[in-house]
C-alpha cells in the first residue's frame, strides 16, 4: 500500500486538480492532507471529496491551527506508520512537485529504502526562479553536504518516499528541525542509519499564486541545525527507536481509519 502524505494551508485552489493528477498517474495510492485549520476552506474542501469523489483513498487529518510543516509531516509519517503502508510519500500541494514523477519514484523504491527528488542530478531542474533563489538553494545544498558528509546532491527538496522501515528505525520525536533543515534532518538521519537511497531527477516548478515557504528565519535555522545535527553523529547513528505515538491523540481529525 502506498500513501502520500500531503500538508496544507490554504491550498483550496489547488487541490482537486492535484488530487485528480494524483490518482490520474497510481490509481491505487492513497492521500492523506494534513491541514492546519486553513481559513480558504481546504478542510471542509477535502471532506468534500472523501465523500463525492475520493472514498477509501482521502483522508484527512485536520490540526487546530498553523503549526508548522515539519510537524505535519510527522503527523502524517505517525498516521500512516500506525496502517499497513509500506511506501510513504511527501509532496507539496502547491504543484512544485509534479505528479507525473510519482512512478518514477516507485520504480526507484523496488531496489532502495529512500527516495528522494533531486533538482541537482542530470535531467532535473528548477523553473521560475531568479538568481538569488537558485545561489541559496545550491548554496545551502553544497553547505550541507560539506558539513554532515552526505553523497547526496539535493538534501532540502520536500518531494520524497520512504520504505516504512526507514521511518520506523528513525525516532520521530527527537526530530529537532521544523523548516528548512526538517528535510536534510530526515535524510541524514536515514543515512546515518545504513539506509540505501538514490536519487531520482525532477523539475522543481515555483508555484504560480501564493507565497513561497522560504523566509528568513526558517534559513537562519538550517545554517544553525547542521551543525547541531553533525555534532549529534554518534548519537543518532546508535540511538534506539522510541515508540509511535497516536498522532490524533492532540490533534483534531477526522476520518482515520
Amino acid at each position: 500500500m502506498k500513501i502520500i502524505i500531503l500538508p496544507t494551508y490554504n491550498e483550496y485552489s489547488n487541490l482537486a486538480e492535484l488530487l485528480a493528477q494524483v490518482y490520474n498517474q497510481v490509481a491505487d495510492i492513497h492521500v492523506l492532507v494534513v491541514d492546519d485549520n486553513s481559513p480558504d476552506g481546504t478542510g471542509e474542501l477535502v471532506q468534500e471529496l472523501m465523500r463525492h469523489q475520493y472514498s477509501n483513498r482521502l483522508y484527512l487529518l485536520a490540526r487546530p491551527g498553523k503549526l508548522g510543516l515539519g510537524t505535519a509531516y510527522i503527523a502524517g509519517f505517525k498516521w500512516a506508520l500506525e496502517r499497513n503502508y509500506q511506501y510513504i510519500f511527501e509532496m507539496d500541494a502547491d504543484f512544485s512537485h509534479n505528479p507525473k514523477y510519482l512512478t518514477d519514484f516507485l520504480a526507484k523504491a523496488g531496489n532502495c529504502d529512500l527516495v528522494l527528488g533531486s533538482r541537482y542530478i542530470p535531467n532535473g531542474g528548477v523553473t521560475n526562479w531568479n538568481i538569488i533563489r537558485r545561489l541559496i538553494s545550491r548554496g545551502g545544498n553544497v553547505y550541507a553536504r560539506m558539513i554532515l558528509g552526505l553523497p547526496f546532491k539535493d538534501l532540502t527538496g520536500g518531494y520524497k518516499c520512504f520504505r516504512r522501515e526507514v521511518l520506523e528505525r528513525i525516532d520521530l520525536e527527537d526530530i529537532q528541525s521544523n523548516g528548512y533543515s526538517f528535510q536534510i534532518e530526515l535524510t541524514y538521519r536515514a543515512f546515518l542509519k545504513g539506509f540505501s537511497i538514490k536519487e531520482v531527477p525532477i523539475i522543481f516548478e515555483e508555484r504560480a499564486a501564493g507565497k513561497s515557504k522560504m523566509s528568513q528565519s526558517i534559513f537562519r535555522e538550517a545554517i544553525v541545525m547542521v551543525w547541531k545535527l553533525r555534532a549529534a553523529r554518534n548519537r543518532l547513528k546508535t540511538s534506539n527507536l522510541k515508540s509511535v505515538h497516536n498522532p490524533g491523540a492532540s490533534l483534531a481529525s477526522h476520518n482515520l481509519r
